[in-house]
């Protein structure tokens, strides 16, 4: 007699518990898978900086102070020589070379480095290929913005040259250097000969000074049009002064290769407190505060990383929770973007003889 065998089978209600405990499993699994991959690539990105980092010790090294912020013919008085653009309001001039293209030597960019003249101007025939490559030592992984080569632009967003040929595209960086607390890349840099900065951050005192086109006079950070600043400058000490800072590109561009005269960079996304700004905010940025720069109440701005001014000229990391900065002994630290406002701003500065205590 044929014996008849059970057959075993999932009933629907099995199938959808064991579907429904498959999805939550997922959705406890990916957040975790998410947020390691926000690690890795904060590592990588904090690996870049260092490198950088280490390449301006050498170049302190070989020549005895860091590389300029960016290099400009030298003007007092709004004139240049026969020949030499110069931006008639913020007085930046050729060659324009900032401090990454300055680095190249030590960060493996010498097949670069060898092929570009360092007394001619960034745009010059000659160089217009070698400019558009992207490096990925200036690469943050965690930028969700453009990664590829940029064009320069004009305050009404047009391609713009200073020789009127064609535009200018630039190889992209996320890392920018520090002008310290100040900020000096507009009329103050030049046309308007003077500027105001804070003698007291404590107390937000101000002071006016001439400038007459030497930034050093407002700077207190190590890079700025024509800086050359020495280790023994760094007098507020190494370990707790930032030389670099991130800047996705989702918020403007930013570029390794230098600054462009009559360049104008523009925000992605517009906020109450951001527009567009001078063309060192290319290769620079400044933590605030800086005299003449409010926000809508007439307060003085200080703005750390992520800070919602969203200014073209400040750090901006797509890091969860703050952004990496390269510290002047080239170590480099993850900020968190609620760090204390007046911490953030003794942290800018390289000689203004601030005290600062626990700040980690």
């Amino acid at each position: 007699m044929d014996t008849q065998r059970s057959r075993y089978a999932f009933t629907l209600i099995e199938l959808l518990v064991v579907i429904a405990i498959l999805g939550i499993l997922t959705g406890m699994l990916l957040p975790a898978v998410q947020q390691i991959r926000a690690v890795a690539r904060r590592i990588s990105c904090a690996n870049n900086m260092r490198q950088l980092g280490l390449a301006m010790h050498n170049y302190e090294g070989a020549l005895g102070h860091f590389p300029p912020g960016f290099t400009s013919t030298p003007s007092r008085d709004g004139t240049a020589p026969s020949g030499v653009h110069i931006d008639p309001i913020t007085w930046n001039a050729a060659p324009g070379w900032g401090w990454g293209a300055h680095l190249l030597p030590f960060v493996e960019g010498n097949n670069i480095h060898g092929d570009l003249d360092f007394a001619k101007p960034i745009w010059e025939t000659k160089h217009r290929e070698i400019i558009q490559t992207n490096l990925p030592v200036f690469l943050c992984p965690s930028s969700s913005g453009e990664s590829q080569p940029f064009t320069v632009v004009d305050g009404d967003e047009n391609p713009y040259s200073p020789d009127s040929v064609k535009p200018v595209v630039l190889g992209r960086s996320h890392y920018v250097a520090s002008h310290g607390q100040e900020s000096a890349w507009g009329p103050e840099a030049g046309s308007a000969l003077s500027g105001q900065v804070f003698t007291d951050i404590y107390t937000f005192t101000t002071a006016t000074v001439d400038i007459h086109g030497d930034v050093s006079r407002v700077a207190d950070g190590p890079f700025y049009r024509n800086s050359k600043t020495q280790i023994s400058e760094v007098s507020d000490g190494t370990t707790t002064s930032i030389f670099l800072g991130e800047h996705s590109s989702r918020l403007s561009d930013k570029t390794w290769v230098g600054v462009v005269p009559g360049a104008t960079v523009h925000p992605r996304f517009s906020s109450p407190e951001n527009g567009p700004d001078g063309a060192a905010t290319l290769v620079l940025y400044h933590m605030g505060p800086s005299g003449g720069e409010l926000d809508i109440t007439g307060f003085p701005i200080i703005h750390p990383v992520n800070f919602p001014t969203y200014h073209v000229g400040q750090m901006y990391s797509e890091h969860p929770s703050g952004g990496n900065v390269c510290m002047g002994d080239g170590s480099v630290q993850f900020i968190s973007e609620s760090v204390d406002l007046i911490t953030w701003a003794e942290l800018s500065s390289i000689n203004e003889g601030e005290v600062i205590g626990e700040w980690q």
